[in-house]
């Protein structure tokens, strides 16, 4: 039986799962996980970007943010140009290596977005990404609301 509580869970939960999965065996042979994925797609659309900048545009817990760029610094994808100590603050940087793993990203996100959308017009694509960021917003606020 499909109903409401079904399609809004369980479909959305499969679709996470799902994305979750692509993501991790699309960077294996970058030595890379799916949590590394948004940091290098967004310093790679949006070149000098802070690692608070990041964590609001992913969306993701700080610290999971935190770790993913010191290893993306570490495995040389990342750099900061600053020596402060407090580089939260700093623009990050891709590296060459970076770039060149954020341009293959690009395009096989791209790609996987295609397949993904195959058989929904453009317009009910955006329709569908429209209720999705209601949908968000609408659920967002009612969690603050339980957690005031």
């Amino acid at each position: 039986m499909t109903d409401r509580f079904h399609s809004f869970t369980v479909l959305i939960g499969s679709i996470s799962r799902s994305i979750r999965r692509l993501k991790t065996d699309e960077v294996k042979e970058y030595n890379l996980s799916s949590s590394h994925v948004s940091c290098i797609y967004y310093l790679y659309k949006c070149e000098g970007l802070t690692s608070k900048e990041l964590t609001n545009i992913c969306e993701e817990d700080k610290a999971l943010i935190s770790r993913s760029l010191d290893y993306l610094e570490r495995n040389g994808f990342i750099t900061c140009n600053s020596v402060a100590k407090k580089r939260y603050k700093n623009a990050l940087y891709l590296t060459s290596k970076g770039n060149e793993v954020g341009k293959a990203l690009v395009e096989k996100i791209d790609h996987i977005l295609d397949l993904a959308s195959e058989g929904l017009s453009e317009e009910n694509r955006l329709i569908l990404y429209q209720s999705l960021e209601l949908i968000n917003d609408n659920l967002s606020r009612l969690a603050e609301k339980k957690g005031e």
